[in-house]
């Protein structure tokens, strides 16, 4: 029997296609006009403040894309993020001897929950976006039924992790960053890298190849979940407790990036630089519309209609391919 050919990006984890040059001379336009709302949009501060602000999204971006890459979807990521900042400040409280363990542990079990994720649908053949909505729905009941309000406290040297500063740049962009710089390597340069592209692309055609189609699924999944708990500890980081609400906005502001960026839902196109320019565009517009004083839930229609747009846009472009 004949093997189907693979279907593997010819620009992997980094090349230049037209989605990132799109999205990126969108993000130089968003700089540009920040100079003309606010003389302080420009400053090195500022510039490192939306740094900063901007990892939480990255984190969550980061992980979704992944999934996004294979095929499937996580819309248990708000979920996750919550979870992870309740579960650590309302455990550690006040006793300090616990926070590395708890770290370990946060991001573990976020890793893990993912991965039941993927598993789940894998083994009951239900689709993720069910599987998803359904794990966030029992994740969010638990952490409501054990507080439904903010609880639990961080030592304050965790701060250092949302405030802290490494010559000048936020510790919390710099490890957004890195995480980008490690996550894009692995999916260049390494098998199971490269069969995320290969799932994504065609499954039956990756599992005739050779590929464990289902172990690349739940190493995804699982990579979603811890990344997601990460960004729960940020936001743990940056309040000093566990908020039974902080993640909720999380999945829909984690798809626009991804979307944005070129990674296509379905799978087997795009990669983490579109995403990185994608969490950078959406946190630079959002910061000008601080400055312009725009709602927060102003903001979140802007987002979705920027969705909407990008998913329209990919869509013609693939039907004419």
């Amino acid at each position: 029997m004949a093997v189907p050919a693979l279907n593997l990006p010819r620009h992997g984890a980094g090349g230049v296609d037209p989605p990132k040059l799109v999205v990126a001379a969108l993000l130089l336009l968003v700089i540009v006009a920040g100079f003309f709302v606010s003389e302080r949009f420009g400053t090195f501060r500022n510039f490192m403040n939306v740094l900063e602000q901007s990892a939480a999204l990255g984190f969550v971006s980061l992980g979704l894309t992944l999934v996004v890459l294979v095929g499937g979807i996580d819309l248990s990521i708000g979920a996750v993020v919550t979870g992870a900042a309740v579960l650590l400040a309302g455990t550690v409280g006040a006793n300090e001897a616990l926070m590395v363990p708890m770290l370990v542990g946060v991001l573990a079990a976020g890793a893990a929950f993912g991965a039941l994720n993927g598993l789940v649908s894998i083994r009951t053949g239900v689709d993720p976006l069910v599987v998803t909505i359904g794990s966030a729905a029992l994740l969010t009941g638990f952490v409501l039924l054990y507080t439904l309000r903010p609880t639990g406290a961080v030592p304050i040297w965790f701060e250092a992790f949302a405030y802290g500063r490494l010559f000048g740049v936020p510790v919390a962009g710099l490890v957004m960053l890195l995480s980008f710089l490690a996550v894009g390597l692995f999916l260049h340069y390494t098998p199971l890298g490269r069969a995320v592209y290969a799932v994504g692309g065609s499954a039956e055609a990756a599992r005739l190849a050779g590929i464990r189609v289902d172990r690349t699924i739940i190493a995804v999944f699982a990579a979603s979940g811890f990344f997601a708990s990460l960004a729960g500890l940020y936001f743990a980081s940056r309040t000093g407790i566990g908020d039974p609400r902080v993640g909720d906005p999380m999945t829909l502001a984690a798809i626009t990036p991804v979307v944005v960026g070129g990674t296509v839902l379905g799978g087997g196109r795009g990669g983490v630089v579109g995403t990185l320019l994608g969490v950078l565009l959406i946190s630079f517009l959002n910061n000008i519309l601080n400055y312009m004083n725009v709602s927060t839930f102003l903001q979140w229609v802007i987002q979705g209609s920027i969705i909407i747009l990008a998913v329209s846009l990919y869509v013609k472009r693939s039907n004419r391919l």
